[in-house]
């Protein structure tokens, strides 16, 4: 088979890798080609559109298991994502189905992938995902070592680097920006929790399953309180808001009662959500998609 990456890969890749991705590009196919070999599975065919940093590929493994082989290049981190599913062990994610790989690729237990919470009418697909997020704030890993995973405190920190430098040619988007990087400040100044988060959490990344009616998957795990975690989920289906005339109050109305269903303080989660939605709208407006930096930079501002 051939495995085509799927051109949302190629434009994320295009957008964000140093290269281009190009030279992971070039390898894949026959990685991908590698890995079905070495655990003697039969392929049906590549998941499209798929990811924006992984190959996903619908597999069935020697025993006829339906299961996903997922493959991204190390800047997307997927020796952490292991160790989080190997972790959470089935409980509100996707199940790992292997413990350990040479080759760094991930077989998963197969949910649907075509099927997300976000098909739901909002205010359901909201439950549903929040319900979701809760099962997987657990506490890190413990034993001799430190946990594999990155802080809050770490990646913000290098976000807050890139959004510094993001914004110096825009400088209609000071404001915020400074407004963003206050919040940072005061919110790791005193945390509340220490615990693993998905770190990428929103409606797309909640897929319905077998075992269990949704289960999250794609996490890009990081250790820290549970507001970073739900503030993305807080600006999904952000389209939608700008587009109503209501859109400001809805936004607001709906950081209330997310933190009301997940006990989470209410100005801690406006404050995450303001930081992570400036972060993204800066590094969209620094790669050129300015509809979607439009779209988050206007709702940063409700906040």
């Amino acid at each position: 088979m051939v495995f085509e990456p799927p051109q949302r890969l190629v434009r994320a890749l295009g957008e964000t890798a140093p290269d281009g991705g190009a030279d992971w590009l070039g390898k894949l196919p026959e990685a991908a080609r590698e890995a079905v070999a070495l655990r003697g599975l039969t392929v049906e065919r590549v998941q499209v559109p798929g990811g924006r940093s992984s190959l996903v590929v619908l597999v069935r493994t020697a025993d006829d298991t339906p299961a996903v082989l997922k493959l991204a290049p190390a800047r997307a981190r997927p020796e952490s994502e292991r160790a989080a599913l190997a972790h959470w062990n089935g409980l509100g994610t996707v199940r790992l189905l292997e413990p350990s790989s040479p080759d760094g690729a991930l077989l998963l237990e197969r949910l649907h992938p075509d099927v997300s919470v976000r098909s739901l009418p909002e205010a359901k697909a909201l439950l549903e995902a929040a319900a979701t997020l809760r099962r997987l704030w657990v506490e890190p890993p413990a034993g001799d070592t430190a946990h594999p995973f990155e802080t809050v405190a770490e990646r913000t920190g290098r976000q807050a680097e890139a959004m510094r430098a993001g914004a110096a040619g825009f400088p209609e988007v000071a404001p915020l920006v400074s407004a963003a990087l206050a919040a940072r400040e005061e919110l790791l100044a005193a945390p509340p929790e220490h615990r693993l988060l998905h770190g990428t959490f929103r409606q797309s990344k909640v897929l319905s399953a077998e075992r269990m009616p949704w289960l999250a998957v794609g996490p890009d795990p990081v250790v820290g309180e549970h507001a970073f975690d739900l503030a993305r989920l807080v600006r999904d289906r952000v389209e939608d808001l700008i587009a109503q005339p209501s859109g400001a109050t809805t936004t607001r109305r709906r950081v209330k009662r997310l933190a009301e269903s997940l006990e989470i303080d209410q100005e801690r989660l406006r404050g995450w959500t303001l930081f992570r939605a400036v972060e993204s709208g800066v590094r969209a407006r620094r790669i050129g998609r300015d509809r979607d930096a439009e779209l988050l930079l206007e709702f940063a501002g409700w906040l």
